[in-house]
């Protein structure tokens, strides 16, 4: 999966009020008092913004801004008992800085308390004078990315442990949309990524090509008759609906939709901020208004099989907004962006696609119908879905990058490997949520692909993934490993957080998670354990967070839901250690 792509943004405050604990049945935690957060965040947003950005300035020692440098404000967080983080984006000169995404942390009373940061040097380049041209660097950037290039921007790329002038130039490839940064003194090519988020990654896919193995999801066709919409206010159009999908996967599920006209409904729910999904038609478009609408005349959508143009319709649909309610029950979080904006799909979007990604471009996911050899369905898997809406919650939070990206388009790095693996996380906790006895909860990630080894990934015991070569632990190799090789780290941590070490069965999967010191993890639970690394991933994680800087955030996290004495705070610890992540990885040891 490509993690979210380097770009400018056009930044308004956004208030996020999500809750710090687990509400709901599955999830049982304290009261949070969401509402009351909601009412002090809408009066204090932008008194919170401007003290944030006061103390940046008045404590540029810590947070690194300096003369030039201009901060916006993409997100305001206001917890339940009362501290404030501001998530600022910079710009330095007037020029986006790429990696200079910092964290504010302030108090009830609005005091300095610290800050989360990616770059720990200056942001400021040598020259502000570029020696190539803007049209220089498009050129550049269309042979790296092989595409047409649009508009090179100037920009500071403060990356890689240095700040300096460059180009960004957005690339429309035959692959795909690529971000290419280009080095405005040199024309070096400082990096070129993809936009998508990609479910099987370019490694993966030769994997499956040189084992001979195929990606054949079985599919069962649901034989009995759906019953007829439930229509209230019928009489006024529109009107929410209540149908149902025979999908592919999850069998028959229900379908909120809107009604259109007394026999015209519509694959758009009204309920949950107008998510819709619609038929791409074998079109290769980021657009969601090329889209074809799925209309029905009786609220049912799709037979069971691929046969119906509507089944894997049904199946997408389900899967957002099964994931856009895990969000919002359990943190309180209204849409994948926190913004009560719907999260759409496009389906049998391309020809011989087999892949299925998160498009931030669009807002949407896109989903292939397989290119008939390796992948023979349609990716609309549950699990699937949950982690590839997952990256754009990390895309509209912590924005985690890889560190490089090669000419086939695997990526590398720790802060790509975490992005990957919060993906897994929350995309088993998807699974949890809807706790659907056609897809049974667990922690093991595309089970239902039909893979030879049963699973895509699992968290328990990463390294039992044998298709990627998933890694348990940390090692100093660990820093430029692929990012789905590497993400078993912290998926082992959390896991080992959540649910302990050792031989443990829950449903009908057994699990046995080792540790790295052969030390026994007593956890948490799942609830307390996914807390503690959502709050981590949108308090103090930033686009550059690696796996020893994501225990020092999820210690925070712990600290501030349950307190530095607490069992919780302890298990975090304990559980990052099992996987070789101490206080020992120093800078030096581990880079």
């Amino acid at each position: 999966m490509r993690s979210a792509h380097i770009r400018s943004v056009a930044i308004a405050v956004a208030v996020t009020t999500a809750a710090t604990g687990l509400t709901g049945t599955a999830f049982a935690a304290p009261a949070t008092g969401v509402e009351q957060q909601a009412a002090a965040a809408a009066t204090t947003a932008a008194q919170v913004v401007a003290a944030a950005r006061t103390a940046a300035l008045a404590h540029a020692s810590a947070t690194g801004v300096g003369t030039g440098d201009e901060l916006r404000a993409q997100d305001v967080m206001i917890d339940p008992e009362g501290a404030r983080h501001v998530r600022f984006v910079r710009t330095h000169r007037g020029m986006p800085v790429l990696g200079g995404d910092l964290v504010v942390h302030l108090s009830s009373r609005l005091a300095y308390t610290g800050v989360t940061r990616a770059a720990d040097h200056t942001v400021r380049p040598a020259t502000t004078e570029a020696k190539l041209t803007a049209r220089q660097a498009e050129l550049k950037a269309a042979t790296a990315a092989d595409g047409e290039a649009g508009t090179a921007a100037l920009v500071v790329d403060a990356r890689d442990g240095a700040a300096a002038l460059a180009y960004q130039v957005s690339v429309d490839g035959a692959d795909g949309s690529r971000t290419v940064v280009v080095d405005a003194t040199t024309g070096a090519v400082r990096s070129n990524t993809p936009d998508n988020d990609e479910f099987l990654s370019p490694k993966v896919l030769e994997a499956l090509h040189r084992r001979g193995e195929t990606l054949d999801p079985a599919t069962g066709i649901a034989a009995q008759a759906l019953t007829g919409a439930s229509v209230s206010a019928a009489a006024r159009y529109p009107a929410t609906a209540h149908g149902f999908g025979r999908s592919l996967f999850v069998g028959k599920v229900p379908l909120t939709t809107t009604q259109t006209a007394r026999k015209s409904f519509l694959l758009k729910d009204p309920t949950r901020y107008g998510t819709e999904t619609r038929d791409a038609k074998g079109k290769e478009t980021e657009s969601f208004a090329q889209g074809t609408k799925f209309t029905s005349t009786n609220d049912s959508w799709g037979n069971g099989a691929t046969s119906s143009r509507g089944s894997a319709a049904a199946d997408a649909q389900y899967g957002i907004t099964q994931t856009l309610d895990f969000y919002k029950k359990t943190f309180g979080r209204k849409g994948i962006a926190g913004n009560s904006k719907p999260a759409r799909a496009m389906v049998h979007w391309g020809r011989k696609v087999g892949n299925a990604f998160w498009d931030s471009d669009c807002g949407c996911m896109l989903y292939g119908d397989g290119d008939g050899q390796e992948i023979k369905k349609p990716l609309v898997v549950l699990d699937v879905t949950g982690h590839e809406l997952t990256h754009g919650v990390v895309d509209a939070t912590a924005k985690l990058e890889p560190t490089r990206v090669d000419d086939d388009g695997n990526q590398y790095g720790e802060p790509g490997a975490l992005n990957e693996s919060l993906a897994d996380i929350f995309g088993s906790n998807v699974e949890f949520s809807a706790n659907n006895p056609k897809n049974p909860p667990n922690y093991l990630l595309g089970e239902k692909l039909g893979l030879a080894q049963k699973f895509l990934r699992r968290l328990d015991h990463p390294s039992l993934d044998r298709l990627e070569g998933t890694v348990d632990y940390w090692s100093p190799q660990v820093a430029d490993a692929e990012v789905h090789a590497g993400s078993g780290v912290s998926s082992h941590a959390y896991y080992l957080l959540a649910e302990g070490s050792g031989r443990k069965k829950i449903g009908a999967t057994t699990y046995d998670s080792p540790t790295y010191d052969g030390s026994t993890v007593k956890g948490i639970g799942r609830a307390k354990a996914t807390a503690i690394f959502y709050r981590a991933l949108t308090r103090y994680m930033v686009s550059s967070t690696d796996f020893h800087d994501a225990r020092i955030a999820t210690l925070q996290a712990a600290k501030d839901l349950y307190g530095a004495s607490g069992v919780e705070y302890r298990t975090v610890d304990r559980a990052w250690a099992a996987v070789n992540v101490t206080v020992a990885g120093t800078t030096a040891a581990r880079h």
